[in-house]
């Protein structure tokens, strides 16, 4: 493509501005990536991927090309304008090298060359380049094509002229440094969430993501998407009973902003609202999806008083009420976004609000007077989640009168800790009466308290709030932990910093972890998000010779103690398969599962909630060939399973 003007500017090198040097990168990468974990090595794809979407949204690209090459190798190839290759007129060196070498330059700042970019802070390219072993930048402007070679963000040659062209675009190819990740072993699934995400906020380009590492599994995904957030929420609806086919798209363009919303209902009790500004996920909401949300609830009390879909004497829908069943994306493209904290997460912009709300508000209006069948189905839905509130309420307030009765308002079942102090209890979700006895033999009574639970629980996928009030099996969940659930939830009442499930290494116990996992996605989800919910790991086997032996959480650890254990000769060594949390005496348990300083728990962390949305659903919901789908997918990584 040419190297053409935007709003009347070039796209050159007077636009790369300079704010400041590099060298603290490679000493705190965690200020610029967010972690050195998995997270912070994903985000250096993103970096450059965001270079190449602010193109397509400056109108220039159609076309990116994201590769996993082998060795861990990224590749990332656009067909945008090229970055610019001129002499920068301050630093004395190539505008390329300057926004690859060069922290906080970058054509973002005001010079003109992007009207719209998610890429605000200007720190994208650099960093990848001092956080990678190696990175090298293939630039084609339409005549030449320029290349350099960097090592962890030094050069030894300057940019030059290696060939000649008639295209334009940039290839970046880079290997992350093993010096500063714990790992550099790129997760296909994970950059595909996010690349599929970019291709629905831009409608129209074309995404190609493949990965190389393995011929024998060979990963392809073409991601182009013309319907955009239309298309985005139906990818998200995809496993779910739609109340309308076609999703309800509003769009507003004013003072140089656009916002774009896309609605469409479903049959299940909860909400999915993913909200962008500049294409950046702003998973903290913001003022953008506090217009949405105000506008939405208005609109249907306003619609619902005029059409007598709500009497004289009912009460006014909720908030909660009009969301339920909801899938809903939120997308605002800004000249100039500001973020509430480092990550990016908050839109703080005060134009957002007003833009997005009259917007909703008058076009959601108009929808409703237009498709008044249709209206009417979401009207009723949003009735019958009242109803179901107002349930829930009468039930709950019985169980706080009942619970006062007993004692102290904690189940029976439940053995306590002597601990108050919530930095340091623990509670213990033991499936079963057996392993509870074992569990509440073994524990440090101090700050380790036990609920052991018997039998199946309730599917909450299936059910509203009012169900689970009256459910024998979750309740005593929930007065365990004391800090409410649903609307009523506060976290600073939880009673055990540490909500640890432990069930049996076998197919009933995944059930149940499942099924309590669900529980606190759809009723508690701040517990998961703040990081309090964890899963025990009991061992699988015990391995012994004699009177030495060893707890094996994995049958390659089995293998290695009974090699050990046998030294090579023909002796018998001991084996013994743990099938249920009951077959272990307390000390046994103890040792294992539960001393602090011994054990290992896995915490689990909340990184993408309309992706887990999805898995529940078809986990857990009413539709059994995407569950056969997934679960032939997915067999492959399944271990241990006793069947």
């Amino acid at each position: 493509m040419s190297n053409q003007p935007v709003n009347g500017s070039h796209y050159d090198a007077d636009q790369i501005q300079v704010l400041e040097g590099l060298e603290a990168v490679r000493k705190r990468p965690g200020m610029y990536i967010g972690s050195t974990g998995i997270n912070g090595l994903h985000h250096l794809v993103y970096e450059i991927v965001d270079n190449a979407i602010d193109e397509a949204m400056a109108g220039f690209c159609d076309q990116i090309q994201v590769d996993i090459l082998e060795n861990n190798v990224i590749r990332v190839i656009d067909n945008g304008r090229g970055i610019p290759v001129g002499i920068h007129p301050k630093e004395g060196i190539s505008a390329a090298t300057v926004a690859y070498t060069i922290l906080h330059a970058g054509g973002k700042f005001g010079g003109g060359g992007y009207k719209v970019s998610g890429g605000l802070h200007g720190v994208g390219a650099s960093v990848v380049n001092a956080l990678s072993e190696w990175l090298e930048l293939t630039v084609y402007d339409g005549k030449h094509i320029y290349f350099q070679h960097f090592d962890r963000g030094h050069y030894s040659e300057a940019l030059k002229i290696i060939g000649d062209t008639d295209k334009t675009g940039t290839t970046v190819v880079f290997r992350p440094d093993e010096e500063i990740f714990e790992d550099i072993n790129f997760v296909y699934d994970t950059l595909l969430t996010r690349l599929r995400e970019q291709a629905f906020l831009n409608a129209g380009i074309k995404i190609i993501f493949t990965d190389h590492r393995d011929p024998e599994n060979f990963q392809q995904e073409v991601l182009h998407y013309e319907g955009g957030i239309k298309s985005f929420v139906q990818f998200l609806n995809q496993n779910k009973d739609v109340i309308h086919p076609e999703p309800i798209y509003l769009y507003k363009e004013e003072n140089g902003a656009t916002a774009e919303v896309a609605i469409q209902y479903n049959n299940s009790y909860y909400e999915v609202i993913k909200s962008f500004a500049n294409d950046i996920h702003t998973v903290d909401g913001g003022t953008h999806e506090t217009g949405f949300k105000n506008a939405l609830t208005r609109v249907f009390n306003d619609y619902g008083r005029r059409h007598k879909l709500l009497k004289d004497n009912d009460q006014n829908l909720s908030g909660d009420d009009v969301r339920e069943g909801i899938t809903a994306i939120i997308s605002v493209k800004l000249t100039e976004c500001e973020f509430e904290g480092q990550t990016k997460g908050k839109l703080g912009n005060t134009e957002a609000r007003p833009l997005v709300e009259n917007m909703v508000y008058s076009g959601l209006d108009t929808y409703f007077e237009e498709n008044p069948v249709i209206a009417k189905m979401i009207f009723e839905k949003a009735i019958g989640a009242q109803r179901a509130r107002e349930a829930a309420r009468k039930a709950r307030d019985l169980t706080r009168r009942k619970s006062a009765l007993d004692s102290g308002g904690l189940p029976g079942k439940l053995a306590d800790c002597t601990s108050k102090d919530n930095t340091l209890t623990e509670i213990f979700i033991v499936e079963g009466d057996s392993a509870g006895g074992s569990a509440k033999d073994g524990r440090d009574r101090r700050f380790q308290a036990i609920l052991p639970l018997w039998g199946k629980m309730l599917n909450v996928e299936k059910a509203r709030l009012d169900k689970v009030y009256s459910n024998e099996k979750l309740m005593p969940v929930v007065l365990a932990l004391g800090c409410g659930i649903g609307e009523d939830l506060d976290v600073s009442k939880l009673r055990y910093g540490k909500v640890i499930i432990m069930a049996d290494a076998d197919v009933d116990g995944s059930h149940i972890r499942t099924l309590l996992l669900t529980f606190f996605f759809r009723y508690m989800r701040p517990l998961i998000e703040q990081g309090h919910i964890y899963f025990a790991q009991p061992p699988l086997f015990r391995v012994g010779r004699g009177k030495k032996f060893y707890y094996a959480f994995s049958e390659k650890e089995r293998d290695k103690y009974i090699a050990e254990l046998s030294n090579g000769s023909d002796a018998k060594v001991d084996v013994q398969r743990y099938k249920g949390l009951g077959e272990m005496d307390p000390v046994q348990l103890w040792e294992t599962t539960m001393d602090p300083s011994n054990r290992t728990i896995v915490r689990v962390n909340l990184e993408d909630a309309a992706q887990a949305d999805t898995t529940f659903t078809i986990l857990m919901g009413d539709k059994v060939e995407p569950r056969k789908e997934f679960i032939e997918r997915n067999a492959r990584f399944a271990r241990n399973l006793d069947i």
